[in-house]
Formats: structure tokens, sequence, C-alpha cells
């Protein structure tokens, strides 16, 4: 039977300082992804997913093994977009043309991406996808849902579970949206397009 383990960081854990403290990395990826991934492993035997990679248990299943599976995929992506800060950090090559292209301009996506991020109501997620036929959508994913469930590729996310901000923005969600826009790692979201 497979099991899942905690990935590795491609950064250390105060890389992300001052947008996102050593302290909620160590909660966020050190605590809450550890337990996704342990509660994962614990409910695996007889479930029919033994063999299953996180993308077709996202895709196919349902409840506890949904959630966890859920959580580990959109966690993972999540950490694996940022890199240390950069001043006026905007998208480009192939994402930057489609934003342009679809969105008029980078703050006009980053308006809509954060609007989509503030008002998703309890926890979830605002994602950024591309769809079959190459056009970009950000969509709100309650708990834990992936756009893969839409047949969807997931490029981009942001958490806005409190987990994920609250130690550094308390209930500011709006300020930690727009915050993170200085760690995305441009070169991985053009990677994941493919």
């Amino acid at each position: 039977m497979k099991t899942f383990e905690l990935i590795q960081l491609p950064y250390a854990p105060n890389a992300l300082e001052p947008v996102i403290s050593a302290e909620t990395i160590n909660f966020h990826y050190g605590k809450h992804l550890q337990t996704y991934v342990n509660n994962l492993n614990g409910l695996l035997a007889g479930s029919g997913f033994e063999e299953a990679t996180l993308e077709d248990i996202v895709r196919k299943g349902e409840g506890g093994i949904f959630n966890n599976a859920g959580q580990i995929l959109n966690h993972n992506l999540y950490f694996t977009q940022f890199q240390a800060p950069k001043e006026n950090n905007a998208p480009i090559g192939r994402i930057a043309e489609m934003i342009n292209s679809q969105f008029g301009s980078f703050d006009s996506f980053r308006e809509e991406f954060e609007k989509k991020g503030s008002t998703l109501f309890g926890s979830g997620w605002v994602w950024l996808s591309v769809d079959t036929g190459n056009k970009l959508v950000i969509t709100q994913e309650p708990n834990a849902g992936n756009p893969l469930t839409k047949g969807l590729t997931p490029l981009l996310t942001f958490d806005v579970w409190e987990h994920a901000y609250y130690l550094d923005y308390q209930n500011r969600r709006p300020a930690h949206l727009s915050a993170l826009w200085q760690i995305v790692n441009w070169e991985e979201i053009n990677k994941r397009l493919g």
C-alpha cells in the first residue's frame, strides 16, 4: 500500500518573511499539513485508493478521504508556488500574456482574485486555473475543494482558512491576500501551465 509523506519546502521556514512568518510556516506546514498526511494514510486501507495518486483521490473520493487528500494536494500546490519576497513582483512569460489578454491587466486580475478570496464564506481556497480551452478561470472552493473536480488544471491558489494567516494578520484576510503577491513564484506558475 502506498503512503503519502509531507512535502519538503523549497525554501527555509523564514524565507517568506515578512509576508508569511516562520511561526505560521511551522504551524501551517509543520502541524496542519502533517495532520492531513497522517489522517489520509490512516484512511487508505480498504478504501479502494491504496495505490491512487492524490489527484485521483481528489477526483473520485468522498468524505474524509477526499477532505484529507484535497487538503494535502491544495497545500502542496500552495507551499511550492512561493519564493522570497520581491518588490513589484508580477507575472512573467506565458501566464502574464494570458492574464493581460483575459483580464486586461495584472491589476484587474489581482482585484478580481482578491475579491473572490475575501468574499469566500468560511474556510477554503481561491484558485486560478486553466480550462481545456486554455482559458483562465478564477474559482472559490470551500473547505478542501480543488478545481480538478471541475475538469480544470490548478495553477495558483491562496489559502483562506484562518490558520493560513491568523498569526500574522489576525482577522485581516484582505491584507493577507494582498501581501501574498510579493512571494508568488511566477516561473512555477508557468511550469504548471505545461
